[in-house]
């Protein structure tokens, strides 16, 4: 199974953020084992750095994507993508694009705690818990 992984999950681990990291915590170890793919965004790393500069140094930086680089699938941003999402029409742009770079991916699954950002996807946004649930 494939999921596409926002980074508000990212950030719940990395910034272990209650109540969500827990659940969070065990998307990022059913990746961790291989139970199911998890593809993030390189974009997506770029934000959460931003979003998370205050607390790192450049080779912080750098251990996390490596740690990150071995448990997901980074996805390259194309121009297709940008394309598509525009397509969309969506007022967030960045939603657009990980929900066209969850389809193009082929994934079951974006994991988000925003599901009501991608309402219009046509890949299915559960939260962590409801997927936890399913399993």
């Amino acid at each position: 199974m494939r999921l596409l992984i926002d980074g508000n999950i990212l950030l719940d681990v990395l910034q272990k953020r209650e109540p969500y990291y827990s659940d969070s915590a065990n998307i990022w170890k059913m990746c961790e084992i291989d139970r199911v793919e998890g593809y993030v965004p390189a974009l997506t790393f770029a934000n959460l750095v931003y979003v998370m500069r205050k607390e790192l140094s450049p080779d912080r930086v750098e251990e996390i994507l490596k740690a990150l680089s071995l448990i997901f699938h980074f996805e390259d941003l194309k121009g297709s993508d940008l394309e598509g999402a525009a397509a969309l029409h969506w007022t967030d742009y960045e939603d657009a694009l990980q929900a066209v770079i969850a389809q193009r991916v082929g994934a079951d699954y974006i994991i988000t705690r925003n599901v009501k950002d991608f309402i219009n996807s046509r890949v299915t946004a559960i939260t962590p818990s409801e997927f936890l649930a399913r399993q």
